[in-house]
């Protein structure tokens, strides 16, 4: 049993919450388990490889980050689309034609836009107008970052108080509590499950905030660079130039940073810098049922298909995910 233990402790899976149900992604695979409307489990499995696997380049340190973002926004968006099928079917009929796609793509287009105005422009505007920090980079950026905080927390709020949301974000504890009973080497049962924390130091909430702190200390310094390359004040518009092509950068930092933080949470130092993000998922989790650990754990058993049972004799060559 201990060797067995040894093995699973060593395998790192990850996941999202779907509607009403759980996508898991294993070392060679993601798989998504979703409850129907007749109640049965309905699962999805796709054999995937990541980029920065198959190429050197794409393993690089921030590198890496970029490309697990861009990855993870395309399983997620898709086993979205996935679990929408299954769970509202009679919702969803309709929607396979040219139209309704080109529908999918401008509503995209238009959060994307929604969250640079709300999480860059808005801070920026308020920073500057109300408040007339304009020449000390540290000071606009730190004033920017507390409002980008409050913006989302206000956010994370507003849309925890929708019920669907609300059963979202209920997944969400299950897909956690699975992964930490995993860890643990637990057998998966219900019983068993309940008992762990819905709080995960790897959780996407927790990268969101890292991606925020990173972006008043990188922006600080960009901003004070070309301020004192070309002796200018610098406006809104200006900053905008080089703040979103930037973005990438940032969220690959958080990566690191994330990936960091989540091996050395025995160091109180790390434990502490996790905190924010901790407590930012008493609002993004709920404690789950049953029925969605069942899901869950379905997910995380089709993710690994066939080496599942090897895994479970203690035959699993483990294989973490980067």
């Amino acid at each position: 049993m201990k060797q067995q233990n040894e093995i699973k402790s060593t395998i790192l899976v990850g996941g999202q919450a779907v509607m009403e149900g759980v996508m898991m992604r294993t070392p060679k695979a993601y798989a998504t388990a979703v409850r129907s409307p007749e109640g049965a489990i309905v699962t999805e499995r796709k054999e995937f490889t990541s980029l920065a696997k198959k190429k050197k380049f794409y393993g690089w340190p921030v590198v890496r980050g970029v490309v697990s973002l861009v990855e993870s926004m395309k399983i997620g968006m898709e086993t979205l689309n996935f679990s929408a099928d299954i769970a509202y079917p009679e919702e969803n009929k309709e929607k396979a034609g040219f139209w309704s796609r080109a529908a999918g793509v401008l509503s995209t287009l238009f959060a994307f836009g929604l969250a640079i105005v709300m999480f860059l422009i808005a801070p920026m505007w308020i920073t500057e107008k109300l408040f007339g920090l304009r020449d000390s980079a540290a000071a606009f950026n730190i004033s920017a970052g507390i409002f980008r905080i409050l913006f989302f927390l206000l956010y994370l709020v507003i849309i925890s108080l929708m019920k669907d949301i609300r059963r979202l974000f209920a997944y969400h504890g299950a897909e956690h509590k699975t992964i930490y009973a995993f860890e643990s080497g637990e057998e998966l049962t219900p019983e068993n499950i309940k008992k762990y924390s819905r709080f995960h130091p790897r959780c996407g909430t927790s990268f969101l905030f890292i991606s925020m702190i990173n972006i008043i200390i990188i922006y600080a310094v960009l901003d004070a660079l070309v301020m004192h390359l070309f002796s200018t004040t610098l406006t809104i518009q200006m900053r905008l130039l080089y703040h979103i092509p930037f973005i990438p950068v940032v969220m690959g930092l958080g990566y690191e940073v994330l990936k960091f933080s989540s091996k050395h949470l025995d160091k109180w130092y790390v434990a502490w810098m996790a905190k924010p993000g901790l407590w930012l998922q008493r609002i993004t989790t709920r404690e789950p049922d049953d029925s969605m650990i069942e899901c869950a754990v379905a997910a995380l058993k089709t993710g690994f298909g066939e080496e599942w049972e090897q895994y479970k004799s203690g035959g699993f060559v483990a294989e973490a995910i980067e």
